[in-house]
């Protein structure tokens, strides 16, 4: 007879799309949507399509992850993060694969009602975006394991999606777009270096050159302080035109101390529970950057 305390399969799913970096998806959605606002050109269903598109991109993502660290053999009893489903026995590869290719194929869809408000060149970005989801852990070049997993979620969750978002909306991408894409890119690639660094050692033993076990703990610490800075410039570049010069100010001052504070624990962790609740830490700032510069261009 089952136990009483076994985990619904609701509660495997939720867990399997991995709630704490759903975030990046949202952020860059919300910032480029303000910033359409404030221009005047804010549209809500093309809005609305680039969210569900982001959300469905993530959780294939992080299923594509889950599948393809198990197949790898990236996640083992060593692995100190939390459970991944096939990996803990949850649901079997097979189940989690074809979910994979369900949520893509979702925000594949999704994607094409798109196009009567981006063109075709929007179809490029989508299946780039998917294909790279995909890429992230598997094919024969898989991104994570090879240090660019970065690279990926800067340009993807940063530049592309605001980028994209605002130019459905607006038909122009503007400098702005790109600055705020660069903030909002860095933050979430802050919630990889957190996850790689508690993952360092499991991922080293398993061939998964992340650039935490390409270059090391304190090369990922910079790297995380530095992607802080480019969040606040990219905050203080945007408020500077619009904001009163105290909004600004005030603004700064929480990115530095929050961004601070973040760098210091990260620094200081010496245990997997400590990065775990970090992470989430870092998606919840992602979120907070992300509505503090969508209320400041909507009422700045």
């Amino acid at each position: 007879m089952p136990s009483s305390s076994a985990p619904s399969p609701l509660s495997i799913w939720i867990a399997a799309a991995r709630p704490r970096t759903l975030p990046a998806a949202v952020a860059p959605v919300l910032a480029a949507s303000a910033l359409a606002w404030r221009d005047g050109d804010f549209a809500l269903f093309p809005a609305l399509a680039c969210l569900v598109f982001a959300l469905l991109v993530q959780i294939g993502t992080n299923f594509a992850n889950d599948y393809y660290d198990f197949v790898k053999g990236a996640d083992t009893a060593e692995r100190v993060g939390p459970r991944r489903a096939v990996a803990a026995g949850l649901v079997a590869p097979a189940t989690m694969k074809r979910a994979m290719i369900g949520v893509f194929a979702a925000a594949f869809l999704a994607g094409l009602t798109l196009l009567g408000y981006g063109g075709w060149p929007l179809l490029a970005i989508g299946v780039a975006s998917i294909v790279c989801g995909v890429a992230y852990t598997g094919g024969p070049y898989p991104l994570g394991y090879n240090g660019l997993g970065d690279v990926f979620v800067f340009i993807f969750f940063g530049l592309v999606a605001v980028g994209a978002t605002y130019y459905v909306q607006t038909g122009v991408i503007t400098s702005e777009a790109w600055i705020i894409g660069a903030g909002i890119g860095a933050l979430a690639a802050n919630i990889l270096v957190v996850n790689n660094y508690r993952d360092a050692e499991t991922d080293a033993k398993a061939g998964k050159r992340t650039l935490v076990v390409r270059f090391g703990k304190k090369a990922a610490r910079v790297q995380f302080v530095v992607a802080h800075g480019i969040a606040l410039a990219a905050l203080v570049a945007v408020g500077a035109g619009d904001w009163h010069p105290a909004v600004v100010i005030g603004c700064g001052t929480v990115c530095v101390v929050i961004g601070g504070l973040q760098s210091r624990r990260l620094a200081q962790a010496t245990t997997p529970s400590e990065l775990i609740a970090l992470l989430g830490q870092t998606g919840l700032y992602l979120a907070l950057y992300a509505l503090v510069l969508a209320v400041g261009l909507i009422w700045g």
